[in-house]
């Protein structure tokens, strides 16, 4: 009677499975496929997947779209590790009323659009083309600046911070370690659940990253993964097939963080401190 009571959340849990998961089944299908067949809905693997690789390879730079998308990715999450921890542990741990309108203004800055923000910001790096090349329009430092950390992640740092046992930093602080030293001695180690969830948030957001790349990036060789599968997808006549190909070699390394790390994820997410 127990198992008979439960049959309607298992189907419901099964079919909510299989609705999410049918997508990356079609897509991983369909790059086994030529185009007409996906046109036609064809359901079935085909035989065609490494001409579709081939054929791939041989219309965009692949490796240096991967490569430069893996930069971004990494460096950006480097970056909004670093910043979002120390600003959303200095924010918890030492409280004022200044500070705590700094974080009510900044969580405000989330109400603003980013498309609102993206004209301002070109005008920023098109000035700073010319006297400061490396941060100019076309370079990947333009499209890490703007996007390495979000009030989100610092707030995140922060609700997670709550968790934070304080008895750990005045221990640190009786043995004499710096301010600098409790956080990256005590606070660091001790949440790492919660840099592991930040980290596959950043990395997945970079590398899924389209429309400031977009505009920020101007020549072929800077471009990134998913401006490349971009114009695959608005030629005359797309080869679908291909055009699957690459989503599926584009989606393979978020996929392989998100799994690799899923426990740590989930971990975080909840707020454990362990």
């Amino acid at each position: 009677m127990r198992t008979l009571r439960r049959a309607p959340i298992y189907v419901f849990l099964s079919i909510v499975a299989i609705v999410s998961i049918f997508p990356f089944l079609w897509m991983i299908i369909s790059a086994t496929n030529l185009s007409v067949d996906v046109t036609q809905g064809r359901m079935l693997p085909g035989t065609h997947l490494f001409e579709n690789i081939k054929n791939l390879t041989d219309s965009i730079n692949l490796v240096p779209a991967l490569w430069n998308t893996l930069k971004i990715a990494l460096m950006t999450t480097i970056l909004a590790l670093l910043i979002a921890s120390l600003a959303g542990y200095g924010f918890e741990i030492y409280r004022s009323k200044a500070k705590d309108i700094v974080f009510n203004l900044l969580l405000l800055s989330m109400m603003i659009p980013f498309a609102a923000l993206m004209v301002p910001l070109y005008q920023m790096f098109s000035k700073l083309t010319g006297t400061v090349p490396v941060i100019g329009v076309n370079t990947l430092a333009a499209v890490i600046l703007p996007t390495f950390t979000t009030a989100f992640l610092i707030f995140f740092f922060r609700q997670s911070s709550k968790m934070f046992p304080r008895e750990l930093l005045e221990a640190g602080r009786m043995d004499g370690l710096s301010e600098l030293g409790l956080f990256f001695r005590i606070y660091v180690p001790t949440m790492k659940t919660t840099y592991s969830a930040a980290a596959i948030i950043t990395f997945m957001s970079s590398w899924n990253n389209y429309l400031w790349p977009l505009i920020v990036l101007q020549t072929p060789e800077k471009r990134t993964i998913p401006l490349l599968i971009s114009n695959l997808g608005s030629s005359y006549s797309p080869d679908f097939g291909v055009i699957m190909a690459a989503v599926v070699i584009s989606t393979l390394p978020t996929a392989l963080v998100f799994f690799l790390m899923q426990k740590q994820f989930v971990a975080g997410m909840v707020g454990s401190v362990k």
